[in-house]
C-alpha cells in the first residue's frame, strides 16, 4: 500500500493506493486532534505502518512528527519535483486537495525506490536545531526593530542616534530610556554626559567633549508631533529592542548549554574560531544532514556548497544551487568565513581562491566545502578535530582546493 497525505493548516486529505494504481481509500481530515487520531487508527487498518509508506510535500510539521511517531515510513517530495511530474496525470495540471493526495500516493507507487525516507533526527540535535533557528530568528527581529528605532530618531531626535556608535548597544539603550526627545537632553553638557557615561559602564573611550559634539552637530529635527508623542514612541520602540535582545540572551545561554552536553560537539569543538553559537548552529544544521548522507559528497551536495549541472547535447550550464537547506549553508559559511582569521589553512584556501578571481561569496563556498570534508572524516571515524592530522591529510587538501564554479 502506498499513502498520499496532502496537508495544509486546517484540513488535510489522504489517499490509500495499492501496487496496480487503484485508490483504494480516500478521506478528508480536519487539523484535530480528533481528525488525527482517526485518520492513524484508519491507516492502521489497511496494514502495519511500517508497511505503510506516506508521501507528503514537507520535511517537518505536526503531520510528519505524528506519522514518524506512529511508525509510518515518511517520504517528503519536494514542492519542485512534485509539480514537475503534474503533466503524467494531464496536460491541464489540474490541482484539488483529494487530487493531490491521489497524485502524492501514485508518485510515491511509481517514483518511491528513488525517494529517500526522513530519518528521524538524534533529540538533542533536533533541540539544537530549534533554539539556534528560533534565534536566527529573532536576530532577523531585532534587526528590523533597530532599523525602526533608526527610522524614527532620524525623522524625530537625529541627535539621539548619533552619540553612540551601535544603536542597539546597552548604553545607547539606556541613553534614549533616559533622554527619548532632544529637550531632554538639551541642558547636557560635556563633563555631565561623561559622567552620565561613567555611571553605565560606558567602554566606548570617547570623552564627553567628542560625544556632546556628535550630538550637537547632528541636524535638529523639524518634527510636528509634541514631545510628549515622540517620548513615547521612542521608549516603546526601545522596549521592543531590549525586548529582542533580552530573548537572544537567554537563547545563547541555552545553546551554550545544550552544546556542552552534546555528543557531537567534541568532534568539532577545537575548530578555529567556532563558538558556543556557531558550533550550536553546525551540530544543529549539518549533524542531521551527516546522520543520513551516505557519502561525503551527499553531505557537501545536500549543504549546498557546489554547483548544479545542467548538460543536454552542446549545452552546458553550471549554476548557483538554489534548493538546498540554507540554514545549513549559512551556519556553514558564516563558520568558514570566521576559520580563516584563525587558520592558516583555511586562509590558504580562501585566498587561492581569491587569487583565481573568485568573489568573496564564492571563495568561502570553497573553503566551506573543505571543512565539510574534514567534519566528514572526523563523523565517520569518530575522532575529534585535529589541524596535525585533518588539515595534513592530501586527499582533503587536494579536494579542498580544487576550483569550484558555485
Amino acid at each position: 500500500m502506498f499513502i498520499g497525505w496532502d496537508w495544509a493548516t486546517e484540513t488535510h486529505d489522504v489517499t490509500v493506493m495499492d501496487a496496480t494504481g487503484k485508490r483504494i481509500d480516500r478521506w478528508e481530515l480536519a487539523h484535530t486532534e480528533e481528525g488525527f487520531a482517526k485518520t492513524l487508527t484508519r491507516l492502521r487498518k489497511h496494514g502495519d505502518p511500517a508497511d505503510l509508506p506516506v508521501a507528503i510535500e514537507t520535511s517537518r510539521g505536526l503531520a510528519v512528527d505524528r506519522l514518524l511517531a506512529a511508525g509510518h515510513p515518511v517520504v517528503p517530495v519536494h514542492p519542485n519535483a512534485f509539480n514537475a511530474m503534474r503533466a503524467r496525470w494531464g496536460a491541464s495540471k489540474a490541482k484539488t486537495n483529494a487530487g493531490d493526495s491521489m497524485k502524492l500516493a501514485d508518485y510515491l507507487r511509481t517514483d518511491g525506490h528513488m525517494l529517500p525516507r526522513l530519518e528521524p533526527t538524534e533529540q538533542a540535535t533536533l533541540g539544537l536545531q530549534a533554539l539556534t533557528r528560533q534565534r536566527a530568528d529573532h536576530i532577523e527581529a531585532k534587526v528590523a526593530a533597530v532599523n525602526q528605532l533608526a527610522a524614527l530618531l532620524d525623522e524625530h531626535w537625529p541627535g539621539g542616534k548619533a552619540v553612540f556608535y551601535e544603536l542597539d548597544s546597552d548604553i545607547a539603550m539606556a541613553f534614549l530610556e533616559r533622554y527619548p526627545t532632544p529637550t531632554s537632553a538639551a541642558k547636557f553638557t560635556a563633563g555631565r554626559l561623561e559622567a552620565w557615561c561613567k555611571r553605565h559602564g560606558y567602554s566606548g573611550k570617547k570623552p564627553g567633549s567628542v560625544l556632546i559634539e556628535r550630538l550637537r552637530s547632528a541636524p535638529k529635527a523639524a518634527s510636528r508631533l509634541s514631545d510628549t508623542v515622540v517620548e513615547q514612541l521612542v521608549r516603546v520602540q526601545v522596549q521592543l529592542v531590549q525586548g529582542i535582545r533580552a530573548t537572544i540572551r537567554a537563547l545563547d545561554k541555552a545553546i551554550t548549554t545544550a552544546t556542552e552536553t552534546h555528543p557531537y560537539a567534541p568532534l568539532f569543538a577545537t575548530m578555529p574560531r567556532i563558538g558556543k553559537v556557531s558550533l550550536g548552529q553546525i551540530i544543529g544544521e549539518i549533524g542531521p544532514i551527516l546522520e543520513r548522507a551516505q557519502t561525503c559528497e551527499q553531505l557537501i551536495a545536500e549543504a549546498g556548497v557546489v554547483p548544479v549541472t545542467r548538460a543536454s547535447g552542446k549545452a552546458r550550464t553550471v549554476s548557483f544551487r538554489f534548493a538546498t537547506n540554507r540554514r545549513a549553508r549559512l551556519a556553514l559559511t558564516t563558520f568558514a568565513d570566521n576559520s580563516r582569521h584563525g587558520s592558516d589553512w583555511a586562509a590558504k584556501i580562501y585566498n587561492d581562491a581569491r587569487a583565481r578571481k573568485k568573489r568573496h561569496p564564492h571563495a568561502i563556498r570553497i573553503l566551506a566545502r573543505a571543512w565539510l570534508r574534514v567534519m566528514w572524516a572526523c563523523w565517520r571515524d569518530g575522532a575529534c578535530y585535529d589541524p596535525a592530522v585533518h588539515q595534513a591529510n592530501s586527499k582533503i587538501n587536494t579536494t579542498a582546493d580544487a576550483p569550484l564554479v558555485a
